[in-house]
């Protein structure tokens, strides 16, 4: 996993639009949810992503993935069993929640472009997950995720 870029701390009012991704609403979802304006939404959703250091088009899947990553929203808790899923399909799940493009989650997986839909349709499955966000956000509350936050415990020696 590529190290990220250093996140900024989310404002409480943030927090609240993040934790809402988290639930895996899109913009309009959250601005249902929220009663606000969906212009309002969307301009925090931009922050959010900026703070994250998150490309500007990123989908909601790498935002939560970036979001739980830094730690500063916490993934809530699954009473789902951990799947059983193969070196594979945690290569895709990882590389799900770092890209956007269906051509670089298909480079970063080792999979032909192809056979990424029914890849991604299988793991789902397997996972029993509706979409890529809600996945995300069950891998990370699995542990099935390299995070960078272990990474740098790793590297610091905290967890000797």
């Amino acid at each position: 996993m590529t190290a990220l870029a250093p996140t900024q701390t989310l404002t409480p009012s943030e927090q609240r639009i993040a934790q809402h991704v988290i639930k895996g609403l899109d913009a309009r979802g959250i601005a249902a949810a929220t009663q606000l304006k969906p212009n309002t939404v969307n301009s925090t959703l931009r922050t959010v992503r900026w703070k994250l250091a998150c490309p500007e088009r990123c989908s909601l899947a790498v935002v939560a993935h970036r979001l739980l990553d830094s730690g500063q929203i916490t993934a809530p808790t699954s009473q789902r069993p951990v799947p059983d899923l193969s070196p594979e399909q945690i290569r895709l799940l990882t590389a799900a929640a770092e890209h956007t493009l269906p051509r670089d989650i298909a480079l970063a997986a080792n999979l032909a472009p192809a056979d990424l839909r029914d890849a991604l349709d299988q793991l789902l499955a397997d996972a029993g997950a509706q979409d890529i966000t809600e996945l995300v956000v069950l891998a990370h509350d699995w542990k099935l995720l390299p995070t960078e936050q272990a990474a740098h415990a790793t590297r610091s020696g905290a967890t000797q």
